[in-house]
């Protein structure tokens, strides 16, 4: 009798990631180190938008590989009885971009990104991928709105980690490895992140060291001491400028000085238990989200998440995705090595923020600047490089994002607000966090440790094995079914946070699976 081997499991264990817990405020992120920025803001006597931007920066220093400042975003804020507001930092082509420079070579490209490939895929990583970073005018503009507390303290958590460097750990190793191959093409880049041409590897035993992170910590404390304006009107903005200039890339000084954030209404859904969902406005996952709203309505809705529920999810997530690439286009390729980053922060007087920030791919363009240390986007690769297409490169275009920032509002005040990193994944996970929480009445925690499905597109469910035989055959009824784990790596599932606040107490969790991740208490 010939043997079958079983399945391999990478991970052969049971974990459990720890929520935090109180009446004062919380701080949940993919970064523990980050986490903890915010939480001294909260602690100093800074609103919740102190924190969030804190905390944005820190990660700039501590998780370079899916934000920073040379990244962009999406964030929803609403303080109680006040309005739901999204701050739009998304990403915009430069002025001068050339479309007929990303010429196609009639293959699809050959690495994870399934756009048609374009000569030496400079969509996809170097200098001619890069999208304005509006990341820093974002932060700006939500601190102004919304902040207590001076610049220079908020930016001073992440001047010291700056200064500190890198934890070179065993999930930093994972990180640059995966992107090593390209990594090295870039000068400053290969300096910064492979020290001796290799990914740093931690020590067999003791502590790690840190990674130096070139003029990244000198930016920082310069945009402490100019004002964050600097980054695209002074010092630092003619820094940028010229090295893109150099490396010939598209974007421009004049880019710099005319990068604005704008402040939209959220959109607002009614949804379920007299709740309304306050959805990102832009070009983001929102009108997906809200056909994916529109479908459930009317779902199996029982005690818990079911085999019919998850059964009937799927095909309101297959049909909201065909309507979406039909309707707008894509927003990323299905299978993009997408790596965001979202953090959550509620403070004692009920603000609430919920901010997704990225580079788009992880390590963006994988393109270091060496005057300012400054890790660049990839944003052009949001656009697809086949002309006339809907979702078509052209110069000063906004492209279509899958970035899902939500707070839940009941009783005329924030309630829930979450959000997740990971592509096309983002939606579903962020739909099934809040439904499990919202609608089935989890705790947060239960809620993050609870098996989940991935649909991100027209055909197919991907779901986590732990569901079981009896929902994994209701899917596979209508559509294929990948099992998979939900790993460290493989990254089979968005990876969402989220805060809960009821009756003076508040609880946050972040995504069970990243390593680093942590929901603090101030």
């Amino acid at each position: 009798m010939a043997y079958v081997p079983p399945p391999h499991r990478s991970q052969n264990w049971l974990l459990r990631k720890p929520s935090a817990r109180g009446p004062g405020g919380i701080v949940a992120a993919q970064a523990l180190a980050a986490a903890e920025a915010g939480v001294e803001m909260l602690r100093m006597g800074g609103t919740a938008a102190d924190a969030a931007v804190a905390t944005a920066f820190a990660l700039a220093a501590v998780e370079p590989w899916n934000s920073g400042l040379g990244g962009i975003g999406f964030a929803q804020v609403m303080r109680p009885g006040g309005p739901a507001e999204t701050f739009d930092f998304g990403p915009i082509a430069p002025r001068g971009l050339d479309p007929s420079a990303f010429r196609l070579t009639g293959r699809v490209a050959s690495d994870l990104f399934a756009w048609p490939e374009v000569e030496g895929d400079i969509n996809v990583h170097g200098p001619k991928s890069f999208c304005i970073p509006s990341a820093v005018a974002g932060y700006a503009l939500l601190h102004e709105r919304h902040g207590r507390l001076p610049i220079r303290d908020v930016l001073a958590p992440a001047v010291a980690l700056a200064r500190r460097g890198l934890p070179a750990d065993w999930f930093t190793t994972l990180k640059i490895a995966s992107s090593a191959a390209i990594l090295r093409l870039y000068p400053e880049s290969a300096r910064m992140y492979l020290p001796g041409g290799l990914p740093p590897v931690p020590p067999y035993q003791g502590a790690p060291g840190f990674l130096p992170l070139g003029r990244l910590a000198d930016t920082l404390e310069r945009l402490q001491q100019a004002g964050l304006r600097d980054f695209y009107e002074g010092e630092i903005a003619r820094a940028i400028a010229a090295d893109v200039a150099a490396m010939e890339g598209f974007l421009s000084a004049e880019d710099l000085a005319g990068c604005r954030a704008r402040v939209l209404p959220a959109l607002a859904a009614p949804w379920r238990g007299g709740r309304t969902l306050m959805l990102a406005n832009g070009l983001t996952a929102a009108p997906t989200l809200m056909r994916v709203l529109e479908g459930m309505r009317d779902a199996p809705w029982a005690a818990k998440p079911d085999a019919a529920w998850f059964a009937h999810l799927a095909r309101i997530l297959r049909a909201a995705y065909a309507e979406r690439l039909a309707g707008l286009g894509d927003a990323e390729p299905a299978a993009a090595e997408s790596c965001t980053t979202h953090l959550t922060v509620a403070d004692r007087d009920g603000m609430m923020v919920a901010m997704t920030t990225t580079l788009l791919s992880s390590m963006g363009s994988r393109v270091v600047l060496p005057a300012t240390g400054i890790l660049m986007n990839n944003g052009i690769m949001w656009f697809d490089p086949r002309p006339g297409a809907r979702n078509a490169i052209a110069p000063g275009k906004r492209p279509l994002c899958n970035m899902c920032p939500v707070i839940a509002v009941r009783d005329g005040a924030p309630e829930i607000a979450l959000g997740a990193s990971g592509g096309r994944r983002i939606m579903a996970s962020v739909f099934q966090m809040l439904s499990f929480v919202a609608d089935f009445g989890m705790d947060p925690e239960e809620a993050a440790h609870h098996p989940r499905i991935d649909v991100s597109g027209p055909e197919g469910v991907t779901a986590d094995r732990r569901l079981g035989p009896e929902v994994i055959a209701a899917l596979a009824a209508d559509a294929a079914v990948t099992e998979v784990e939900h790993a460290v790596l493989p990254v089979n599932f968005a990876c969402p946070n989220l805060i809960l606040q009821r009756d003076g107490q508040r609880i946050g969790i972040t995504d069970a699976m990243s390593p680093w991740s942590a929901a603090l208490h101030a």
